[in-house]
């Protein structure tokens, strides 16, 4: 027994578009929404929503592991990065006006 109303507010296009549906198949609008919302999920829906449902997991998976590589990545280049700086700094300072080896070696070709 039906004594339940709902209200739904709509575009006019999905309005036209729901009669037609209705029309095509001979149903009410009604009718064309309860047909539609109360049918259960045959076979191959239901092994598509619980595809989407694993796929959903992988994906979240997939992008734990690629948060952790990226971290671990940041970390190996961040001590890369630690190792080569005291390298890169001069244990004294060059006296002013003196050229280091490189740059008089290549002065006299």
């Amino acid at each position: 027994m039906k004594t339940e109303r709902v209200t739904l507010l709509t575009s006019p296009d999905f309005k036209a578009y729901l009669g037609a549906e209705a029309a095509r198949e001979g149903l009410s609008v009604a009718a064309l929404v309860r047909s539609r919302c109360e049918r259960k999920p045959d076979a191959d829906e239901a092994m598509l929503a619980a595809l989407a449902a694993e796929l959903r997991l992988a994906v979240g998976e997939a992008q734990a592991s690629l948060r952790a590589g990226w971290a671990e990545a940041d970390a190996v280049l961040s001590e890369l990065r630690a190792r080569r700086q005291p390298a890169l700094e001069p244990a004294e300072p060059s006296p002013p006006g003196r050229k280091g080896r490189k740059a008089a070696a290549g002065a006299g070709t």
